[in-house]
């Protein structure tokens, strides 16, 4: 099987190459924008790294070329100067659909978000359902997985557990009261190529969950306990952040913004789980946080 992945370079993307590159008979077409973004990919003979603009479409769907499978990674939770949730996320997606057709790939997986909808308040989970909807329309077979809060090898949630047991202290968003399904980007790749592996079947929205709901300030301190250290968690108001984060973004033009707040401090809750019609065994939560922290432990 030859699969194409936009996006390649996060985190999800990095650790899902390393999974397809343990399958041993998978080629896998890697897409990112830039010289530095591919120089940070893995090598391997079966893996060829394309760099390539999204809204460059002739360029983009010759590289996509006999791929049977596209999986979309590309996207950004938080602005920068230069960029937006609509570019980054519903054009290039639009950009991406186009060129995935015109390539003739038979089946498109996009790594969405749950609470993504194109009806939200929120822009951010707006316009990631803006690019499910853009997906699931394109007249290709569209798999969309939605994920929570990740747990691996360079997210954001592993950066900031990390963080915490590192310094002892931190001030959580309204307590760390919100409630979170972390998920373990190893089981993320096993289901986006189970997904792969499965083939097209019309349009299909999965939500894929870690096993256990959690409120956050308890998962930062089974962090700490995992490590053997303690930590001061204190309180940081929730319409204080936003009114802090207002003022910097309006600075600074950039950074967290009282959406990436509402974002963040959102209960993760789904209806139905997907790990068992995708044949996922979910990795535990101890277990996830040991292989994340595992060189933090207090000594």
């Amino acid at each position: 099987m030859k699969i194409a992945v936009t996006g390649a370079n996060s985190s999800v993307g990095l650790n899902l190459l390393e999974h397809v590159g343990d399958l041993g008979d998978w080629d896998v077409t890697a897409c990112v924008r830039s010289e530095r973004a591919a120089a940070s990919l893995p090598r391997s003979p079966r893996t060829s790294v394309h760099v390539v603009p999204y809204d460059d479409a002739a360029r983009l769907s010759e590289t996509l070329a006999g791929a049977t499978c596209l999986v979309h990674l590309a996207g950004i939770l938080i602005e920068r100067p230069g960029t937006s949730y609509e570019a980054a996320n519903v054009l290039t997606a639009e950009a991406v659909a186009r060129a995935a057709g015109a390539a003739g790939v038979g089946h498109l997986v996009l790594v969405s978000v749950v609470g993504a909808s194109a009806e939200s308040r929120n822009r951010y989970f707006r316009t990631k359902g803006e690019a499910e909807r853009v997906f699931s329309s394109s007249g290709i077979a569209t798999t969309v997985l939605r994920t929570p809060i990740l747990l691996g090898p360079g997210t954001a949630g592993a950066a900031a557990l990390t963080r915490t047991v590192r310094t002892r202290k931190a001030r959580l968003l309204g307590g760390g009261r919100y409630t979170m399904r972390p998920l373990d980007l190893d089981d993320l790749s096993e289901a986006i190529i189970a997904i792969c592996g499965a083939g097209p079947d019309g349009a299909v929205v999965h939500e894929l969950v870690g096993p256990e709901p959690v409120p956050y300030r308890a998962l930062v301190e089974r962090a700490a306990r995992t490590v053997g250290v303690d930590v001061s968690l204190g309180s940081m108001p929730i319409g204080l952040a936003k009114a802090g984060a207002w003022l910097r973004t309006r600075l600074r033009r950039g950074g967290v913004t009282p959406t990436v707040i509402d974002v963040i401090t959102m209960d993760e809750v789904v209806e139905e789980n997907a790990d068992a019609e995708l044949g996922i065994t979910l990795t535990p939560l101890n277990e996830t946080l040991n292989k994340i922290l595992k060189g933090e432990r207090a000594t």
